[in-house]
């Protein structure tokens, strides 16, 4: 007896197209990678030259270093902003000046990056004016500025943890004789280290990818990889583009695979120690 065709299900339906559209393009750009043509748009058989010519241009292995320590100082220095601001707009009680005060932290959030880049550039301009510094833009003032709107991103991720966090374990703490400083390092800060992590990735991936804050506020002296992959686009597609996104994609997979394993091993550990705690 033949089985009648049961056609999928609107929701299923949904999500092959939705995944398509996702990762379509980017598997097209990881095959065309290997193209041995100089023409992205020619397949001329499979190649690994331009993974080579990639390691040997020195522009973009030096605009990737310097994309790589501005992310990463801008994340650093964002976090710790960023939970401050938190820490004051969920702990605080209410005093005046309080919403004015979110509604800034928060502004970043719906500001363009256009407006942001543009007013950071005359501040820094009239900053040399009157002080002298900064006397040239270059990564201090790209650290600033990204440090300045992916601050608003992890107050909002931390402020949603904190709002979670029972209390009354750090009023029991507290109770006990603790100090205010030794009860968040030891009871808060534990509890919100997820959404701390969440958060410098969430920053570190902003400011790597920025283009626009950057473009405003950079110098001669600091060219960030989107600066250089947007001029190189410009000018035409270039097969080492496709070979670097390539290796980011790469590297974004290893990331999230390994990120995703430490957190299971982390919850299998944690629902151990619960069934251990529940056997006689």
């Amino acid at each position: 007896m033949r089985r009648s065709f049961t056609p999928p299900s609107f929701t299923t339906l949904m999500l092959i197209l939705g995944l398509l559209f996702l990762y379509l393009p980017m598997v097209v750009l990881v095959v065309y990678s290997f193209n041995s043509s100089r023409l992205v748009t020619v397949w001329a058989g499979f190649s690994g030259r331009w993974y080579l010519e990639l390691l040997r241009d020195r522009q973009i292995l030096a605009a990737v270093w310097t994309s790589l320590r501005i992310a990463f100082f801008s994340a650093t220095m964002a976090v710790c902003l960023g939970t401050l601001a938190a820490f004051v707009m969920t702990r605080f009680g209410r005093f005046r000046g309080k919403t004015a005060l979110s509604s800034m932290i928060t502004a970043p959030l719906v500001m363009p990056e256009v407006i942001t880049g543009l007013s950071l550039l005359l501040l820094f301009v009239q900053m040399a004016q009157i002080v002298g510094w900064p006397a040239d833009r270059g990564m201090a003032t790209i650290w600033i500025a990204h440090t300045t709107f992916c601050s608003a991103y992890v107050a909002v991720v931390v402020s949603s943890r904190l709002r979670e966090v029972d209390r009354s374990i750090e009023e029991a703490a507290m109770d006990l004789g603790a100090p205010p400083v030794k009860t968040f390092f030891q009871i808060t800060l534990p509890v919100i280290a997820p959404a701390l992590a969440a958060g410098w990735l969430l920053a570190f991936t902003l400011s790597l990818d920025d283009l626009v804050i950057a473009s405003f506020v950079s110098g001669p002296g600091a060219t960030t990889l989107p600066m250089v992959v947007f001029s190189s686009v410009r000018m035409g597609v270039s097969p080492k583009i496709n070979a670097l996104a390539t290796l980011i994609i790469l590297a974004v997979s290893l990331a999230t695979f390994i990120a995703w394993y430490l957190m299971r091993r982390s919850e299998a550990r944690r629902l151990a120690a619960l069934r251990q705690q529940e056997t006689p």
